[in-house]
């Protein structure tokens, strides 16, 4: 697993060269284009970035989505056909970044991590999505091919809501809005395999359990580092002084803002829920074992006194008391039989067992 993420050395190398520093991939690198206005949509598939320098720009807004940063050269390209700053494009090609917002003198730049969970590891995955805001223009560039944003290329193309009237700050709040809404379906599955673990933990404490549980901790980490810095990101477009976003997209970002504190508040009950998910396990093994040891030791305890009847009639001595009667052996069982009957009354008289 260490192999797929191999980060690079970038000691001595200037401020602002793109290195990529997530998975390695050779997939090529997929570019769309979505030109919309008022009156009708437009979406194109560019092969490559001098393809999509040629094609001609009309009014509205532009939306290019790359699927795919492992190709620096790519990415370079599009920086220089936009102009944008040499740090930013260091920061789309390494998948390290937390969210964050910068603000440019033409343009602004937001990193938001989107969730998945996967059907087959059943575990969160993130990925960094960087998005860039021009006047009439909004960039977005992904690690992969596959995203939550397919509801919102619908309603572009049918031309639903108010987003092909809005300019290009309200394409923005819909992505962001899109990977917060995405957040809800992840904290709603995370918190069904919360309660199948705690029903686990408690019915059945194994080591397996105490691994997933150690798991789904580490997620809850993964979730807390995506969404803490998120609200930060949408308080800041909130107050950010930039002509780039309206007032009333700001109004859209107010519920944005409020949905990311709902999750926010959902995933530190998660924690705290998981907290107290391992010492239930730990308390279940430990009852779990002193069951184990409760049985043991009425057992014990049934066994002590008739080791000592038949250690006394199995020492060696010629002259002893029922040695030689006939009757002797059975006795002997009798009243070991008798013992352990009385032992067991006791003990369920005193609820032992």
């Amino acid at each position: 697993m260490a192999e797929l993420f191999k980060q690079p050395d970038k000691a001595g190398l200037p401020p602002g060269t793109p290195v990529h520093t997530g998975p390695v991939k050779t997939e090529p690198v997929k570019i769309t284009l979505i030109q919309y206005d008022e009156a009708v949509a437009d979406q194109a598939q560019v092969a490559d970035v001098e393809e999509f320098a040629k094609l001609q720009r009309r009014p509205g807004v532009a939306w290019i989505n790359v699927d795919g940063i492992h190709h620096v050269d790519v990415i370079e390209k599009m920086g220089a056909h936009f102009g944008l700053h040499p740090l930013i494009l260091e920061d789309i090609v390494n998948t390290q970044q937390r969210p964050k917002l910068e603000g440019y003198n033409d343009y602004l730049y937001v990193v938001v991590k989107m969730l998945s969970h996967g059907e087959q590891t059943r575990r969160v995955q993130a990925e960094q999505v960087s998005l860039i805001l021009g006047p009439d223009f909004v960039l977005s560039f992904q690690e992969q091919e596959g995203d939550v944003f397919d509801a919102i290329r619908e309603r572009i193309r049918a031309g639903k809501g108010r987003i092909r009237t809005m300019g290009a700050d309200y394409l923005l709040y819909a992505l962001i809005d899109a990977v917060v809404d995405s957040y809800f379906a992840i904290c709603e599955v995370f918190g069904d395999r919360l309660e199948e673990m705690e029903s686990r933990a408690i019915a059945n404490p194994e080591p397996e359990t105490a691994r997933r549980i150690h798991a789904m901790k580490r997620e809850a980490i993964l979730l807390r580092k995506a969404l803490w810095p998120l609200r930060e990101v949408v308080n800041g477009l909130l107050r950010e002084d930039s002509p780039l976003v309206t007032e009333t997209t700001r109004l859209y970002l107010r519920d944005v803002y409020d949905h990311t504190i709902q999750v926010i508040d959902a995933v530190e009950s998660f924690r705290d829920m998981l907290g107290g998910l391992l010492d239930t396990y730990l308390s279940s093994l430990s009852n779990r074992m002193n069951e184990v040891m409760k049985v043991l030791t009425i057992i014990a305890t049934i066994f002590i006194p008739l080791s000592f009847v038949a250690g006394v009639y199995g020492m060696n001595f010629d002259v002893m008391p029922e040695l030689h009667w006939r009757w002797g052996y059975p006795a002997a069982l009798l009243i070991m039989l008798g013992v352990a009957a009385a032992l067991l009354c006791y003990f369920r008289k005193r609820k032992w067992v």
